[in-house]
């Protein structure tokens, strides 16, 4: 299984290094340990935590708060502190490993992403102002397009800023390539594998459709061409440029620096799919849990198929071509199964 060049892995969980000073070694404190002593940057440790727990409690009060403006102020800025706070706690992870040489020494993908959440719905929220002011439907397929755009653009920034800027890896390290013939190539390739990806997702969702209650559709399908449009443009264009950069170019990347190429398919496999039900309501507890279920295992086949083809072709561009053609064959298929009257697929977004 080849790959985007890769450096042989080191110890990367190992806090042990020596001290050139008393020519002894010294332990540095990882992430779950609560202390300053010994750390590389004590002061962003210290400010992710404090601004971890204060915007966090505040974006609980604000939305357990009944509507009023004060609510919205608080809800709003506790997730500008909470971001803050988990950008913060992520630089500071990235310098300490850093400081031990890690094998990958960047930060988490898992406190990457964790930090991306509440960036997204702050940014989201401020976009659809202009759409709500003018009456546009907040639930519709174009402020949908609106979200699916501010997560995009939020995971661009956070691999910029926490990953390549601070020297973890390159855009060439991720698969990033210029978009020449080669790029045509592996993109082309992608595509050829959705075709399959769609009917065993197909086949995992029948046979959980019998056992377990199928989840609410991800984008809310379009009644008209606009709306057909953004469902397109928001499943098919945005989504996977900003999913594969952030879950195959620096999430996958990560883990097989540290891990292997093996360990890093199987992570952003279950990596992928987890974060895809993070949404999924019902109307019961029970009903909830069972349709985040369903979203969970369906997901597995397709997630599975775009780290491997990653990681096989070591190209960005494969996983983006397979993503968006899957994403496109079943948008039409909802779109399609709206107009007889049946039920639209489960959808990446």
């Amino acid at each position: 299984m080849s790959g985007p060049d890769r450096p042989e892995p080191v110890a990367a969980d190992d806090p042990i290094e020596a001290n050139p000073d008393t020519d002894r070694q010294v332990t540095r404190p990882g992430a779950s340990t609560f202390t300053i002593e010994g750390r590389a940057a004590p002061g962003l440790f210290v400010v992710g935590w404090i601004a971890a727990i204060l915007g966090g409690v505040a974006t609980f009060v604000g939305l357990a708060a009944a509507p009023s403006t004060a609510k919205v102020v608080l809800l709003f800025g506790g997730l500008i502190v909470l971001s803050i706070g988990l950008l913060a706690g992520a630089g500071s992870q990235a310098m300490e490993r850093r400081a031990r040489g890690a094998a990958f020494t960047g930060p988490s993908p898992f406190l990457a992403f964790a930090a991306s959440v509440p960036i997204a719905l702050a940014l989201a929220s401020f976009v659809a102002i202009p759409f709500l002011a003018v009456g546009a439907d907040p639930q519709g397929p174009l402020a949908a397009l609106v979200q699916v755009s501010a997560t995009a653009v939020v995971y661009l920034i956070i691999v910029r800023l926490l990953v390549v800027d601070h020297g973890a890896l390159s855009w060439r390290e991720m698969g990033i390539g210029r978009p020449d013939r080669s790029a045509v190539a592996a993109l082309s390739g992608g595509v050829l594998y959705a075709v399959p990806a769609v009917f065993a997702t197909a086949a995992v969702g029948l046979v959980l459709s019998g056992l377990l209650p199928l989840p609410p559709a991800p984008l809310p399908i379009g009644t008209d061409a606009p709306g057909i449009v953004a469902n397109i443009l928001a499943a098919v264009v945005v989504a996977p440029l900003g999913e594969e950069l952030f879950f195959r170019g620096y999430a996958t990347t990560a883990w097989a620096r540290g891990a292997g190429a093996r360990q890093a398919l199987v992570r952003g496999t279950l990596f992928f799919a987890f974060v895809h039900v993070l949404g999924v309501t019902g109307a019961t507890a029970g009903e909830a849990v069972g349709a985040a279920a369903t979203a969970f295992l369906a997901r597995l086949p397709i997630s599975f198929l775009l780290g491997w083809i990653y990681l096989r072709r070591g190209s960005l561009w494969a996983s983006i071509g397979l993503h968006s053609s899957f994403n496109l064959i079943l948008v039409l298929l909802a779109v399609l199964a709206r107009d007889l009257g049946g039920v639209g697929p489960i959808s990446l977004q």
